[in-house]
C-alpha cells in the first residue's frame, strides 16, 4: 500500500496555477471529509434499525393471512422474552490490513502449518482472531472466484492450449491466480464440452476422465478450497453449527421452529422451499433491544465485501417481508462495517461451540495423518 493515498494532491505544487489548484485541492478535501462524516453517521446512527421491519415482527402473530410456519393456535401463547448479546465487531480498517496478509496469488486450498504460523505472526496484536483471519481469506478467496470467472471463461483456449502443452493446472493456478478446479472446468469448456457434460464428468471422474485428466482435477481438487466440487464436509460442519445455535436457545427458554421443520411443511403445501430460516421464533425475543423474528447462521466469517453482502441482503429480505425483522450470527464474528437492512448481526460469543470445534479438530488430525 503506497504511504501517499493522493499522489495527485503533491504535484500540484510544482504547478504554475498553484493557487487555482490549491483551492481546488480545498474543495476536494472538504467533500472527502463530509463523506467520512456520512459514512460514520451511517454505521452508527440508531436509525439503521427498519421500523417498519420492526413493527412487521412485533405484529407477525396477530397478522390476517397468518404468516408462513406460525402456529395458530400456541400454548401457552408468544411471551416476551429479553436477551443480551455482548458483540465484538471487528474494525474496519483492520479486516483491510488483513486483506494482503492472508491472500497470495495461486493460494486457494489448505494451509499448512508454516503458513499458518506465518500468518499469526504477521497480524500480530491486531483485533482480529487467527480463526477469523483464515474465514476472511476464505470469504476473499470466494470473492476473487466470482469476479474471475467471466476471465476465465474468455481464456479458456489459452489455458487448454497451454495445459495440452504440457503446463499442470496447478502450475497455470499460481500463475494467472484462477482457482484450480474452476481452471480445470474451463480446460474442458475449451473443449467445446457442455457444462452438462462438464458436470455429470466430475461427478464421476473415475469413470468418465482420461489418465491425466484424472490425476490433474485430483490435485485441483486437492488444492481448492473455494470452488471444489464435495462440499460435505463444509456442509456438516454448518449442520454443527446450527444444531448448537438451537441447543443455546433451548436452554434459554426460547420456543421456535427449525429449518427442517419449516422445509418439510413449504414441500408439503408449497411443492417447493420457500422461505427457510435456520430457527422461526414462536415467542416475542428481543436481542439488545431490537425484535428478532428468526435466525439464520452462517459457517463464516461476516466479511464488510460486496458480493458477500449483497447475497444475505436478497436472503434477509425474503425474511422480512414474511415475519419483519430478524438476526443473522456468524460463526467467526463480523465486520462493523458489514450492515443489513432488517437483520441484526450477532456473534457465536455466548454459545457453547465445543461439540463443533471438537468435531473440526477431528477432521484437522485426520487431514494430517493422511497427508
Amino acid at each position: 500500500m503506497s504511504s501517499n493515498p493522493n499522489p495527485k494532491k503533491d504535484s500540484a505544487s510544482s504547478n504554475p496555477n498553484t493557487s487555482n489548484k490549491g483551492v481546488a485541492g480545498s474543495r476536494k478535501r472538504k467533500r472527502r471529509r463530509s463523506s467520512a462524516k456520512k459514512n460514520v453517521n451511517r454505521d452508527n446512527n440508531p436509525s439503521l434499525i427498519d421500523e417498519e421491519a420492526v413493527l412487521r415482527a412485533k405484529e407477525r402473530f396477530n397478522r390476517k393471512p397468518q404468516a408462513m410456519g406460525l402456529p395458530t393456535d400456541q400454548d401457552p401463547p408468544p411471551r416476551e422474552i429479553k436477551m443480551s448479546w455482548k458483540l465484538s465487531p471487528v474494525p474496519r480498517n483492520v479486516e483491510r490490513e488483513v486483506h494482503d496478509i492472508v491472500c497470495r496469488p495461486g493460494e486457494f486450498g489448505f494451509l499448512d502449518d508454516k503458513r499458518v504460523d506465518e500468518i499469526a505472526k504477521q497480524i500480530g496484536d491486531r483485533p482480529i482472531s487467527l480463526e477469523q483471519a483464515l474465514s476472511l481469506r476464505a470469504a476473499l478467496n470466494q470473492e476473487k472466484a466470482v469476479f474471475s470467472h467471466g476471465r476465465l471463461q474468455r481464456r479458456a483456449r489459452e489455458m487448454l492450449r497451454k495445459y495440452e502443452g504440457g503446463e499442470s493446472v496447478l502450475s497455470l493456478s499460481k500463475r494467472y491466480d484462477f482457482p484450480p478446479v474452476n481452471l480445470f472446468r474451463a480446460i474442458l469448456t475449451g473443449r467445446n464440452w457442455s457444462k452438462n457434460r462438464i458436470k455429470e464428468t466430475l461427478r464421476e471422474p473415475e469413470k468418465k476422465l482420461k489418465e491425466r485428466d484424472l490425476a490433474e482435477f485430483r490435485k485441483a481438487e486437492a488444492e481448492d478450497r473455494v470452488t471444489h466440487v464435495n462440499q460435505a464436509e463444509t456442509h456438516h460442519a454448518a449442520d454443527l453449527f446450527e444444531k448448537v445455535l438451537c441447543d443455546h436457545f433451548t436452554a434459554n427458554d426460547v420456543r421456535y421452529r427449525t429449518q427442517t421443520e419449516l422445509l418439510k411443511e413449504q414441500v408439503e403445501s408449497e411443492g417447493r422451499p420457500v422461505r427457510t430460516p435456520d430457527l422461526l421464533m414462536l415467542d416475542h425475543v428481543e436481542i439488545n433491544g431490537v425484535p428478532v423474528a428468526w435466525i439464520d447462521a452462517k459457517h463464516f466469517y461476516g466479511a464488510g465485501l460486496s458480493f458477500q453482502r449483497k447475497k444475505t441482503q436478497k436472503q434477509v429480505n425474503r425474511y422480512v417481508e414474511e415475519w419483519g425483522h430478524g438476526a443473522i450470527i456468524y460463526r467467526h464474528g463480523f465486520c462493523d462495517g458489514l450492515k443489513l437492512k432488517g437483520a441484526i448481526l450477532l456473534d457465536a460469543s455466548p454459545i457453547d461451540l465445543t461439540e463443533l470445534i471438537e468435531h473440526n479438530q477431528r477432521l484437522n488430525d485426520e487431514r494430517i495423518s493422511e497427508d
